[in-house]
């Protein structure tokens, strides 16, 4: 994570080493070259280099990747790219949200969504938006730990409450 920071690449590094994890993760045979004893250690650090290539992965994934192999911790990749971004957002102050709405919403909605949150947080916004038209209207925020609940069955949810409260 510092030599990603360091040489201010740490974006890309974080996408390319997702990438590599997601071609990991649906490769049987490269899971087997990287994880099997009976592949020897330059075997795979030659399929990590030509993959590497393909796949355009900056150098510092690429020795990483080496490092992981040199370890035999490849079966822990999931993890520890995991570990990574999660460290890397909290360094970069970056939070991550996801937005459940009754419609999708237009480019222009989810902009002034994003800008509103990261003044609401004081950090930069990475959403992920999604559907779910059981909410009737409105949407549901929720960045880290924290719920933003605007939506309507929520809206009539509270309604009914303070209705049988009286």
């Amino acid at each position: 994570m510092d030599v990603a920071l360091d040489q201010k690449n740490a974006d890309r590094v974080k996408r390319d080493l997702a990438s590599f994890a997601e071609a990991f993760g649906q490769s049987a045979d490269l899971r087997n070259a990287l994880e099997s004893p009976a592949v020897s250690r330059e075997a795979k650090l030659q399929v990590i280099q030509r993959l590497g290539g393909l796949m355009d992965l900056v150098q510092p994934v690429r020795n990483f990747l080496c490092v992981l192999v040199d370890h035999r911790r490849t079966e822990l990749l999931f993890e520890i790219q995991e570990a990574f971004r999660v460290d890397l957002n909290a360094r970069q102050n970056i939070a991550e949200a996801t937005v459940t709405s009754a419609r999708a919403l237009g480019a222009d909605e989810r902009k002034k969504l994003v800008e509103m949150l990261e003044a609401q947080t004081k950090k930069k916004i990475e959403a992920q938006f999604h559907e779910d038209e059981s909410l009737v209207g409105g949407a549901v925020v929720r960045v880290g730990s924290t719920v933003y609940d605007n939506s309507v069955r929520a809206q009539l949810d509270r309604i009914r409450e303070r209705l049988e409260s009286e």
